[in-house]
Order: C-alpha cells, then sequence, then structure tokens
C-alpha cells in the first residue's frame, strides 16, 4: 500500500493507518535525511513492509498524536529526525497502550529532562548528535549493509554541512520539491545516488534557485549594530541555500529566511541557532534550526507587502543573550 501524502485530511490519514499492510510505520520529516532513513527502514524491512508518513516538524505533535490513537497491533512506530516537542512522552505513552512498539532515532539536541520522561516510555531512544538521523538509522538497523552505509555518508555530508560530496548537494536541492521525494527514495534503496530525472531536475531547480536568491537578498533587511551581523529576507525558495547566499555576499552571522505565514528557517556561525529557535517555538541544530514569529492575518499582509516585522526586535535581543 503506498503511503498517503500527509496533506490529507486526518480522517483520511488514520483511516489508512488503521487499514496498513505493513507492520512499520515510520513518521520522519521531510528532507533529504528523512529519505534517506526511509530508504533505509525498506532495505531493512522491505517496501511493502513500510508505511511512511512524511511530516514537518510544525505538524509532528499532530501527526504522533493521529497514529498513537490507532491501534498498534504490536507494529513498530519507527520516529526519525524529529526532535523533541512538548509533551512528546505523553504521546509515546498513549502509542505504547494502544499497542505500538515505539523506537525513536534523532540527532537533534534533548534536553536531559526530556530524555528521561521519554526513555521511560519507548522501547528505543537512539540520540546522536554527532551525526545525521539516516546515520543513526543506518547504524541500528543495517549495520552490516555496505548499501545502506553508503546512504548514510552522502546524506550525512549535507545535512551536516560538510559538502564534501558533490552527489549530496545534488540530491538535497532536489528534494526542495516534495514531489521528488519518492522517486529519491527509491533510487537511495537500490544504492543509486542520480539518474536521468534527478539530474533534469537539479538543472531546472539550479537556475530557479539563483533567481529566487538574488530576490531574499534585495528585500533583506540588515540589523548590524548588535551582538551579531543579522539578516531578515523573504523566503521565495529554498531556506539553507538562500541563507548561505546571503552570508557569502554580506559576511552575515545569523541569517533568519522568513515565510509568508511567519515560520523561519535560522542559521547562524556561532553555534546558537537552535538556542533561539526554542524561544520561538521550534528547534534544530546549532548552526540550523527553524521556528515561528506566529504572524497574524494582519503580520501576514504587513510582511507581505513591505517585509518589515516587529518581531525581528524580539529576535535580536534573544540572539543577544546568547
Amino acid at each position: 500500500m503506498p503511503p498517503p501524502d500527509t496533506g490529507e485530511n486526518e480522517s483520511g490519514l488514520a483511516n489508512a493507518i488503521r487499514s496498513r499492510t505493513a507492520h512499520v510505520v515510520h513518521l520522519t520529516h521531510n528532507d533529504l535525511d528523512a529519505v534517506g532513513a526511509d530508504a533505509i527502514h525498506r532495505m531493512k524491512f522491505g517496501g511493502d513492509g513500510v508505511f511512511t508518513i512524511w511530516s514537518s516538524v510544525g505538524k509532528f505533535s499532530a501527526l504522533f498524536a493521529l497514529v498513537a490513537s490507532c491501534e498498534g497491533k504490536g507494529d513498530l512506530l519507527s520516529i526519525s529526525d524529529l526532535g523533541y516537542q512538548k509533551d512528546a512522552e505523553t504521546l509515546a505513552a498513549r502509542a505504547k497502550k494502544n499497542g505500538w512498539i515505539v523506537e525513536w532515532r534523532d540527532h537533534h539536541r534533548w534536553r536531559d529532562d526530556e530524555i528521561r520522561k521519554t526513555e521511560a516510555v519507548v522501547s528505543l531512544l537512539h540520540i546522536d548528535t554527532a551525526v545525521c538521523g539516516t546515520g543513526i538509522v543506518a547504524r541500528d538497523l543495517a549495520p552490516d549493509n555496505h548499501s545502506a552505509a553508503e546512504v548514510a555518508r552522502v546524506v550525512c555530508d549535507y545535512d551536516l554541512w560538510k559538502h564534501a560530496d558533490p552527489r549530496s548537494a545534488v540530491l538535497g536541492q532536489v528534494l526542495q520539491k516534495k514531489e521528488n521525494r519518492d522517486h529519491v527514495r527509491d533510487c537511495l534503496v537500490k544504492g543509486i545516488f542520480t539518474d536521468d530525472h534527478i539530474e533534469r531536475e537539479y538543472a531546472a531547480i539550479r537556475a530557479e534557485m539563483a533567481a529566487m536568491m538574488r530576490r531574499s537578498l534585495q528585500k533583506a533587511t540588515f540589523i548590524t549594530g548588535g551582538k551579531y551581523r543579522i539578516v531578515f529576507a523573504p523566503l521565495y525558495g529554498y531556506p539553507s541555500e538562500t541563507a548561505h547566499f546571503i552570508r557569502d555576499q554580506k559576511n552575515t552571522e545569523i541569517e533568519v529566511i522568513i515565510g509568508r505565514d511567519g515560520k523561519f528557517s535560522i542559521r547562524s556561525v556561532p553555534p546558537i541557532s537552535h538556542l533561539i529557535a526554542r524561544e520561538f517555538g521550534g528547534g534544530g541544530h546549532p548552526n540550523a534550526a527553524g521556528g515561528s514569529f506566529n504572524f497574524t492575518v494582519i503580520e501576514r499582509f504587513t510582511w507581505w507587502l513591505f517585509k518589515k516585522s516587529r518581531h525581528f526586535d524580539d529576535l535580536v535581543k534573544v540572539a543577544g543573550r546568547f
């Protein structure tokens, strides 16, 4: 049974979970790291043995709650590349009560109390901030699989900003378009890192990306009088690449790339992105994270019109504490 797109309404997804034939439900993020982790799940359990749910960070708690409310029947709920969120241990306990075996593998930063609360109710919690999520999954599920190890190396190269393997940048950028997820995942299962489709998508995306990054830079606001040189820029696409493009052009230290609804990606030279993001309902890694300004309807309009926000000052103050 093919996995549903998580854009479906909740009742449709719940029905799909209840009628699943696979004995592994994989709840994961929606980027290259998640795709790599899903590929390794399928190497281990087979393509028909895994029911995949792609999730943004913002939808994770709701999707976790939805799966936890369904009957587990002794099946595995495997969570990867998604960090702790408030009351996650309560959802894990509910899933366990409903018959799920919960295993959670993640490479984001957790507090000690979050680890303790979650470990008490799951079958496995494996956190390692030194590698990508795919690396943890490969180590646990396919330790002797050379193809899985190669997938993990390529994915970690992109996800941890090493940029030593050119294949990783191609895949990472191709996966900025969600319609490419299944194709790339199926290639990785076979140990394939490029094909005609991937190369065509990459060429088209590169051309589009260059125009979008220049547009973001033109509309950016720079605040340089405080502790850090910070830029706030609108998102037109490709947040990671946009942040690094602006850093290269303007020598900034913190880049905040903001979407229409106030959700933002933050990148930083000092290892404080995750600390800043936590103050805005998010989290992530020391040098790359995400949060939200929770724009009101009026703020969405003024952001669209002027590319300015009162939240700029709030974030600058938070950054100044670290």
